[in-house]
């Protein structure tokens, strides 16, 4: 995590006074529960709660000093925590095992972070919905393998990436309820030594699910399918961010980022005008994907625990969702603020000589009795002449001229081809279909 890709409500969570408040909660609840279990006096959890009430500040640095002794930071902690509270905080952590608090608290901070997230994502997808419908019938050259193919809207293109970022908000909201889990199943997750009923009322308290079965940790598949659903976000905002880009070359040019009052382009060329926000999109998806190898390999452990994946899950769950948030954030705003160039669209459109339609004469010559294979060298090779000149010639007035065509079409037919309103007479119903 660095700060210039960074937004404080996300950083928060992974802040050590946040992972401490949480481990408090834990410790505290199963106290809680040990006491209504008659294991430790009610007066332990009473204490406990008690101390907690004086909003006291947490000493991180007592924490990292009494840590740089024992070497376990949960020892470091319960140990600081008994140093405030007093002799009743010896009943902390009756049964318990390190991983029962870290693990939940990792859980926890997931959960948090997801809210985050999910927050972002209704951000983005309100932005994208207006700009859709605000260009819902603007229409705009649609390229496959990047050359011109048939007329689309940039409304379509708005739609489709508002269904892609609806399917990321409902993968986010499944895999946060698979990571939402508690496990306070003591060494080897046995429940030897404390009740399952504490895990449960832990659980509760902290709404979380119950683990069904946690070993010593709670199993790491749960964390695989969280960082790769940041993953499968991640790529769909590096995919918006790169059409983005291709529409902002300047032999495009139909859409371009906001360009503000005094910004610089290029501390050498002062006429330019760049992509850097998509561009900088590109680069933090690429960060936020590098946690998902590393998270699908943690989840092979050694027997009922090992720590392989203690140093990996300390980068990758502050740094993936941290980044992720700033990247869904400025998406949000180039969205927000993407200036859009409709006579632009239309010259492009224009640009190769009625080549698009291309399709539309060929389908007409086969349904007036003209084999597929004959209607396709009629079309063609009168296409090519036009892609030859760079579309100085018209594919419309070269079809009218090919006898071999107008044996089977009138002129008046092969006009009707090239009526760009064709394409877009469906766009409503792919606009019900995403927008309901």
């Amino acid at each position: 995590m660095i700060p210039r890709y960074s937004r404080p409500d996300m950083v928060a969570i992974w802040e050590p006074e946040n992972r401490f408040k949480i481990w408090f909660e834990i410790e505290a609840h199963a106290t809680e529960a040990l006491a209504d279990l008659g294991v430790v006096p009610k007066s332990a959890a009473d204490a406990l709660w008690a101390w907690w009430a004086t909003n006291p500040a947490i000493d991180v640095a007592a924490i990292d000093a009494i840590e740089a002794v024992t070497k376990h930071d949960v020892i470091a902690f319960l140990t600081w925590v008994s140093e405030q509270v007093g002799d009743e905080a010896r009943f902390m952590h009756q049964g318990m095992t390190s991983s029962d608090v870290l693990d939940t608290c990792l859980a926890m901070q997931l959960a948090q972070a997801s809210d985050l997230l999910l927050a972002d994502l209704d951000a983005l997808l309100a932005a994208i919905k207006r700009r859709a419908f605000e260009h819902k019938m603007t229409p705009c050259i649609g390229r496959s393998h990047g050359i011109h193919a048939e007329p689309v809207t940039f409304g379509l293109k708005m739609a489709e990436a508002y269904a892609e970022f609806a399917r990321c908000k409902d993968r986010l909201i499944a895999a946060r309820k698979d990571i939402a889990t508690c496990a306070i199943s003591g060494a080897v997750g046995t429940f030897a030594n404390i009740d399952p009923k504490v895990e449960e009322h832990v659980a509760a308290k902290l709404s979380l699910s119950v683990e069904p079965v946690s070993t010593q940790v709670i199993p790491r598949d749960r964390h695989a399918m969280y960082f790769a659903t940041l993953g499968v976000i991640a790529s769909s905002i590096e995919r918006l961010a790169v059409e983005i880009r291709h529409l902002q070359r300047t032999e495009v040019l139909e859409a371009e980022e906001y360009f503000s009052p005094g910004q610089k382009g290029s501390s050498a060329m002062p006429h330019k005008r760049n992509p850097i926000l998509t561009e900088n999109l590109t680069g933090l998806a690429r960060m936020v994907r590098s946690a998902v190898v590393p998270a699908l390999e943690n989840v092979a452990l050694w027997h009922e625990r090992d720590i392989s994946h203690s140093s990996v899950e300390r980068y990758i769950g502050p740094d993936a969702t941290i980044t992720l948030d700033f990247a869904l954030g400025r998406l949000t705003g180039v969205i927000d603020k993407l200036l859009i160039y409709p006579e632009r669209m239309q010259k492009n459109l224009d640009k190769m000589g009625g080549l698009v339609h291309s399709q539309r004469v060929l389908l007409a010559l086969t349904q007036a009795g003209v084999s597929r294979e004959d209607s396709y060298v009629l079309v063609q090779r009168n296409a090519m002449k036009v892609w030859e000149s760079d579309g100085a010639l018209s594919l419309l007035e070269l079809l009218k001229a090919d006898a071999d065509v107008t044996d089977a079409l009138s002129p008046q037919e092969i006009e009707e081809k090239f009526d760009l309103g064709y394409h877009l007479k469906h766009v409503d119903t792919i606009f019900t279909r995403v927008f309901g």
